[in-house]
């Protein structure tokens, strides 16, 4: 008898363990931790591939790559630069924070991949095409009015359309080279009242479209924000795409919503959305799909599961965020694709080949804030924890100058170095008030120093800690903590910048010898 109880134990914690080692082995939501939001999908063949909103940063509309839902890369950019205008310079004082291009849209038709986006800052429309979405090039068209939300939609018969709006939901055809709406063919609406299927009283009317046919229906996914409630996804069928439309309240926890449909190749479906979580931004979640007399219900009895039946993530650095030398080899990108500028940047003052092995950011005018500072490099910050550093040689730096490492959003704070009357000091700076105002001031007596920030976004805390060091072994926090705060003006995630500005006059120069990223903090947060 005793031995049967023992041999029960021993299954019992095999069984255990096995299925422990099994949850290990799967993938887990949010599949990024990290600010991709506005996702658009699409599977060609055995990979997939999906574009994302960067609004005012450039390059724009990344493109990023998996053959497994979980782990991704970017693999391009739909643009370089998305125009070239004073708001997306930083020219004469302007800027386009939370604006730039919205949410994208992802297609493949006959051979060829499409992504198309809009632009409150210009007031247009973009479309972008190429027949190798890796390697490029991209053919660009633009048109006005900027469609907001809009799906772009090549349907059976040839034709182009997109489908826009907030809670009025639009059909406009396009002509046949994309280049603009086609002449003669009137916008129609073709849902009323897109939230209807949520109730009443709507906060955030329906919007963020994104139109798919699956076995000769059409389907339209859409998110509203019911009053009290939550982000909420509604779903859309129509036996034509001019409709009728019959609408569905899809999925409503944990203000999971926005999004579409992806297939596996062995016929498993998929919603991909996003969830608001705070100073980190907007992060991806996956939810399985079944199908119910022709109706796609996503979620496991009516919920976002934490754990899904598909390959595990490989490491905190899902291929959106790396560590960088700043050394190249011959023939190499200058810069790799998780570099983005904030702003279109001033080419003439950064260079990676003026010091080999550095990043140098030169001032090329005179600016007031670090939010009008162009070329600030920037990278994503990630949860649940992550930490970058750097060290800049400060010796090119002249007096005025501001250069170092930043947490880039309204609320910002950064580490660095401050030149003034010829002295050089390590200086703290938050914004966490809504003004930038020098929490702390250390006198410094030589020319390389080694600056880091933490960032803790566990159970909601963002919380944003600066050290600097002299030796890079021996650190010393500095300032104060930031309390990190997603705002809507700038609408993403912190990013981890590096700056250099000149409050007096140009020329000066910060050369910046590494950025390394990981996934630990400091051990006293």
């Amino acid at each position: 008898m005793k031995n049967k109880f023992v041999t029960h134990c021993l299954m019992a914690l095999t069984i255990g363990l096995t299925t422990q080692g099994l949850r290990a082995q799967q993938a887990r939501n949010p599949v990024i931790y990290a600010d991709v939001p506005d996702m658009s999908m699409i599977r060609v063949g055995n990979a997939y591939y999906m574009s994302s909103t960067t609004m005012h940063m450039s390059p724009g509309v990344p493109i990023m790559k998996s053959t497994d839902l979980v782990n991704w890369k970017i693999v391009s950019y739909a643009y370089n630069t998305l125009d070239d205008v004073d708001e997306l310079n930083l020219n004469n004082g302007k800027s386009t924070y939370g604006r730039g291009s919205w949410a994208s849209s992802l297609r493949y038709h006959k051979g060829v991949f499409y992504v198309s986006t809009f632009a409150g800052t210009t007031g247009k429309t973009y479309i972008y095409s190429t027949r190798n979405i890796e390697m490029g090039p991209w053919k660009a068209v633009s048109f006005r009015p900027s469609l907001h939300d809009h799906s772009l939609f090549f349907d059976d018969d040839g034709r182009a359309y997109m489908v826009y709006g907030s809670g009025r939901i639009m059909l406009a055809e396009l002509n046949e080279d994309l280049s603009g709406l086609k002449p003669g063919a009137e916008s129609k609406v073709i849902i009323e009242n897109a939230s209807s299927p949520a109730g009443p009283d709507i906060g955030l009317p329906a919007e963020g479209s994104q139109l798919f046919k699956v076995n000769g229906k059409y389907y339209l996914f859409n998110i509203c924000w019911p009053k009290g409630g939550m982000r909420t996804v509604i779903i859309h069928r129509a036996d034509k795409i001019t409709g009728p439309y019959e609408g569905r309240l899809a999925l409503q926890d944990k203000g999971v919503a926005q999004g579409g449909l992806v297939s596996t190749p062995t016929g498993k479906w998929y919603a991909y959305l996003f969830r608001d979580f705070g100073a980190v931004g907007r992060i991806p979640y996956l939810v399985p799909v079944t199908w119910d007399n022709g109706w796609p219900i996503p979620g496991i009895d009516n919920q976002v599961p934490d754990t899904l039946d598909l390959p595990a993530g490989k490491s905190y650095d899902p291929g959106i965020v790396a560590s960088d030398e700043f050394s190249r080899k011959p023939g190499a990108r200058p810069l790799p694709l998780i570099w983005q500028w904030n702003h279109n940047p001033d080419n003439s003052n950064w260079s990676l080949t003026q010091r080999p092995g550095y990043l140098r950011l030169t001032t090329g005018r005179v600016d007031t804030t670090v939010m009008l500072a162009r070329n600030t490099l920037t990278q994503r910050t990630f949860g649940p924890v992550c930490s970058s550093v750097t060290a800049v040689d400060v010796s090119g730096m002249k007096n005025g100058d501001c250069a170092g490492l930043i947490l880039l959003q309204k609320k910002y704070g950064w580490v660095g170095v401050k030149v003034t009357a010829d002295a050089r000091s390590v200086v703290m700076v938050s914004a966490e008030s809504g003004l930038p105002v020098e929490q702390e001031r250390i006198s410094l007596n030589q020319k390389r120093v080694y600056l880091k920030v933490d960032c803790d976004f566990r159970n909601g805390s963002d919380k944003g800690y600066f050290y600097y060091s002299l030796d890079g072994k021996s650190w010393k926090q500095i300032g104060a903590m930031l309390q990190m705060s997603y705002t809507i003006p700038h609408f993403m995630g912190y990013r981890f910048g590096l700056f250099n500005y000149a409050t007096r006059q140009s020329g000066g120069y910060a050369d910046f010898d590494f950025f390394h990223i990981t996934n630990k903090i400091s051990n006293n947060k």
